[in-house]
């Protein structure tokens, strides 16, 4: 059901960028934290991450001194982070950007959790003590950050890796009744109706997959001008191949569409991964949808041109995931990231619209060029599509993720035919990848930097498909396989880790290598073994 949102003066997309930087790393040097650059290309607004939120650094004095006392290490850390909010949101306003910032709910500190006794229920927003504390926290934090414009709240997940003094925890973050309808219409209250600034509330990892639980929360929470629900353009995680959010246009609220533009899944910006022209027009797989239940919309275009609901994009031009690869040079972010902003502003505009003025004014490309350079990033779509994601579902897309390269699984019941019409994809991935790395030679670009970093991420780009297009064969084969075709795809997959190892003596602008072993994160509640285990097993068949 489409309506529209409650009769209000209408207000400018919030175009809003955040740069997530890894949680328990060092953070990135990156030109996307500086808010003159982000205004530049057309944001209105930057987003802190989350262990950025003002919410961590308040001392609590006003309501309870003993919870950061002067000289602590405690009250240390929070003073220190508040310098730094307050010199950044001070950066922000002089140019002209809105400071917003995403924290965990419920994160409290540590010694207010072990005054109260409530380490086993402060996660249940519905227990009257929790919900005093998160007035608190409200208040407390837009006091003492008068510049803050807004809070952006995710509870899908709690993480604690640099927040040493604070304590997470969210009871049934699926749950619309027990968890989902009262966290957001105390939020509501407290941040819209009373302190008149804006909320913005992540359906991510809690009703992001779920239509009948986006429903409930809709008809449960009144709308408020200054309420806006956050929805990735893809439903779960951010992979190709995953169905186009059922949620977008739905319902009674405003919502804004979060978009990354350095995916975690492919490469983080080390290879070419134009993402402007799918989203924004329609990936290729949700032309045709997969699944029998079909979304109002397929495209971000679509939604903005046609729905009352849209209310702007939230792009993440950097972070997402852990650890690498990292990257020298960060032109691919940057494209889309121009992109999507340039295009929030205007949505009835196309993407390509935006693309060719990028290709023109920012990289100041002879017309021909462009068009090279619109083929080449135009293609880099479907070879990560091709070179990494199922058909039709039969294996999981996360066989690969940041820096690792997981061995190949399918899902149960997967065919042969379905599995030859995969290697098939594999093939046509390499292929377009060799396109790419031509028409990388062939460009001319006015600034070299730019030029080296197009040809060497092409070439990093088909040695790594290369790679997974290997590992793919030998899965088919199957270790009791043809001993000829074996050791015949065992030299591909060795010559490709050659030709991809020797990529940063070529360039210094080559970005950080994947490593030949399995992610030592869980990747959605189960683990897949590394490559390299996988392999060794077709090795020790053809050894004499």
């Amino acid at each position: 059901m489409h309506s529209s949102p409650p009769d209000q003066p209408p207000r400018p997309p919030l175009v809003m960028d955040m740069v997530h930087h890894n949680p328990g790393e060092p953070r990135y040097a990156t030109r996307f934290d500086d808010p003159r650059v982000l205004r530049e290309m057309g944001y209105n607004a930057r987003c802190f991450p989350l262990f950025d939120s003002p919410t961590l650094a308040i001392d609590w004095a006003d309501s309870d001194p003993d919870v950061f006392p002067p000289g602590s290490p405690g009250r240390a850390w929070v003073d220190a982070k508040a310098a730094f909010l307050d010199r950044e949101m001070a950066a922000n306003h002089a140019a002209g950007i809105a400071s917003y910032a995403m924290g965990d709910l419920i994160l409290l500190p540590k010694a207010l959790v072990e005054k109260h006794r409530v380490q086993e229920t402060f996660g249940d927003p519905r227990h009257p003590l929790t919900q005093n504390l998160l007035r608190q926290l409200i208040a407390g934090t837009f006091r003492r950050f008068p510049l803050l414009d807004g809070l952006v709240v995710r509870i899908g997940e709690t993480y604690l890796h640099d927040a040493p003094h604070h304590a997470g925890k969210i009871q049934n973050p699926f749950d619309p009744e027990r968890t989902i309808i009262p966290l957001l219409s105390l939020l509501r209250e407290e941040i819209c109706v009373k302190l008149g600034k804006r909320l913005v509330f992540r359906t991510w990892n809690s009703f992001d997959r779920s239509p009948a639980d986006y429903a409930k929360v809709d008809a449960a929470v009144e709308p408020h001008p200054l309420l806006i629900i956050s929805i990735k353009h893809c439903e779960e995680d951010f992979h190709r191949a995953n169905r186009f959010s059922r949620s977008i246009g739905q319902g009674r609220h405003p919502q804004i569409i979060e978009i990354q533009c350095a995916r975690e899944y492919e490469g983080k910006g080390a290879y070419p991964n134009y993402l402007g022209h799918g989203i924004l027009e329609g990936l290729e797989e949700h032309r045709t949808p997969w699944d029998a239940e079909d979304s109002s919309f397929r495209s971000i275009g679509a939604f903005g041109r046609r729905s009352p609901l849209y209310a702007g994009v939230w792009t993440w031009t950097r972070g997402g995931g852990w650890e690498g690869p990292y990257i020298k040079h960060e032109l691919w972010p940057d494209l889309n990231a121009w992109v999507f902003a340039q295009w929030a502003l205007a949505p009835f505009w196309s993407e390509e619209t935006f693309f060719r003025r990028y290709a023109s004014e920012k990289l100041q490309l002879a017309p021909a060029d462009a068009e090279r350079f619109r083929r080449l990033c135009l293609h880099s779509a479907d070879a990560a599509l091709r070179g990494r994601c199922p058909i039709a579902r039969e294996h999981t897309v996360w066989w690969t993720r940041d820096e690792y390269l997981n061995a190949p699984v399918v899902n149960p019941g997967t065919t042969p035919e379905q599995l030859r019409k995969l290697l098939a994809w594999r093939d046509e991935s390499v292929s377009l990848w060799a396109e790419m790395a031509a028409l990388a030679d062939s460009i001319a670009f006015p600034d070299a930097a730019t030029g080296e970093n197009v040809r060497v991420s092409c070439r990093y780009g088909l040695h790594l498909y290369r790679i997974h297009r290997a590992a793919w064969r030998l899965f088919v084969l199957t270790t009791d396989g043809d001993r000829v075709a074996i050791s015949r795809e065992l030299a591909d997959y060795d010559a490709a880790w050659r030709d991809y190892r020797a990529l940063p003596a070529t360039s210094e602008l080559c970005a950080t290598l994947y490593q030949e072993r399995g992610s030592p994160h869980t990747i959605r509640w189960f683990h897949i073994e590394g490559i390299d285990t996988f392999v060794s097993r077709f090795r020790a068949v053809i050894q004499p």
